[in-house]
């Protein structure tokens, strides 16, 4: 498995798991794990993803993911799950 953590934030509204998770399907990237959550109208998820059977690397899925978020006002950050956990270390 080749995995990555794909983060959205920003505030809630209709459509946004539907958006991301068929930018996904799109590109035959497997969701492997996901959670998401509001809090007073702010909308926080996380999902693992394996994009081993991808039909595009991880940059081209950062950009067109990113297209998603900005076209539904939330932010989306698309990182390698090594660097996600080297970013989060303490």
């Amino acid at each position: 498995m080749e995995l990555v953590v794909v983060s959205v934030l920003g505030a809630d509204r209709v459509g946004i798991v539907a958006a991301v998770a068929g930018a996904l399907a799109k590109h035959n990237a497997n969701i492997v794990d996901i959670a998401q959550t509001v809090v007073r109208d702010i909308f926080s998820m996380v999902m693992i993803v394996d994009i081993s059977k991808a039909d595009v690397d991880i940059g081209a899925l950062r950009a067109e993911l990113e297209e998603v978020g900005k076209r539904l006002g939330v932010m989306v950050a698309v990182h390698h799950i090594d660097v996600f956990r080297y970013m989060q270390r303490i």
